[in-house]
């Protein structure tokens, strides 16, 4: 009997710790929605971006540049990649460092990564932004497309993490940046393998994510990105059922987004905010009622591009 009552009590102390903590964390969450949290200071730390060459990498190298960080950019086009090297320097970096880099290779990935620890040091933020979109229907695309475009968006990922989470984990310190996509959140059609790759990189940096933390790992922060379509080029054609609520959206203010988000250290940000209740409804909507939803909010017609997400 003394046994018996004493696993109950165990069991109702660890459920009072669960339900303390689940009020403190609520509380926390409604601070921080009134009251913005503190942006921490990037200054001197080693960004790594990769896809830096144009669109969205482009424009996030120049806000840490202003920031002061030391700038580490990786493109497969080395032409691109220094153009965004000298705009780096232009708007107020001291410390760029450009790297040609095919990230649809592991091999090369491991091999730049070992040049950037050799040369400039390990990443203390890693932003894995390169990617491509195919634009066809996947009977229509041929095998190594499919094949381009889950290792470009998602096995990239991987390879990166293997190669510059070391340091972090040594160090218990560290962020990572994951750019996914609405794609990555809800299918889509004419772009069964874009979405299949940002899935998979969405519940890979979750993962890692969990990963961490049940290790204790909690410097290591995560921050995932699921924006709708950007006008990065990359989604030239596409256009939106419903541009109030789901508009095309610029770069600049994606990319103030996406920077405030990793400043305040964020897990997770949709954009536009509409992003998050079509998650919401598509737990629960019947099928065919997110069918029209779906429908209604936007066409594709994409040709592949080299850009990012």
């Amino acid at each position: 009997m003394s046994q018996n009552m004493a696993l109950k009590l165990k069991a109702a102390k660890k459920l009072l710790i669960f339900l303390g903590k689940s009020v403190l964390a609520l509380v926390e969450a409604v601070v921080f929605v009134i009251i913005p949290k503190p942006r921490k200071n990037v200054a001197g730390e080693i960004v790594l971006i990769t896809g830096a060459g144009s669109g969205l990498g482009r424009l996030l190298a120049l806000k840490f540049a202003q920031l002061g960080s030391v700038l580490v950019l990786w493109d497969i086009s080395q032409e691109s990649n220094e153009e965004t090297c000298k705009m780096a320097v232009e708007a107020g970096a001291t410390r760029v460092y450009a790297y040609t880099c095919d990230c649809s290779r592991k091999e090369e990935i491991y091999r730049v990564a070992n040049q950037v620890k050799k040369e400039v040091g390990d990443a203390s933020i890693l932003i894995n932004n390169a990617g491509i979109v195919t634009g066809r229907k996947f009977m229509d695309c041929p095998d190594e497309l499919i094949e381009k475009s889950l290792d470009v968006n998602f096995k990239s990922h991987i390879w990166t993490y293997k190669a510059f989470l070391p340091a972090m984990i040594a160090n218990n310190r560290g962020h990572l940046v994951c750019i996914s996509s609405s794609a990555g959140l809800i299918g889509m059609n004419g772009l069964a393998d874009y979405c299949a790759s940002k899935f998979a990189a969405y519940g890979f940096a979750e993962s890692i994510f969990l990963e961490s933390f049940t290790k204790g790992q909690n410097g290591i922060k995560t921050t995932i990105v699921c924006p709708f379509f950007i006008k990065t080029g990359m989604f030239d054609g596409c256009t939106t059922g419903c541009p109030s609520l789901l508009p095309i959206l610029e770069p600049e203010y994606a990319v103030r987004k996406i920077v405030d988000a990793i400043l305040q250290e964020n897990m997770y940000l949709y954009m536009p905010k509409f992003i998050y209740f079509i998650v919401f409804l598509k737990s629960f909507l019947p099928l065919k009622l997110g069918l029209l939803l779906g429908t209604h909010s936007y066409t594709t017609s994409i040709s592949m591009k080299k850009c990012l997400c």
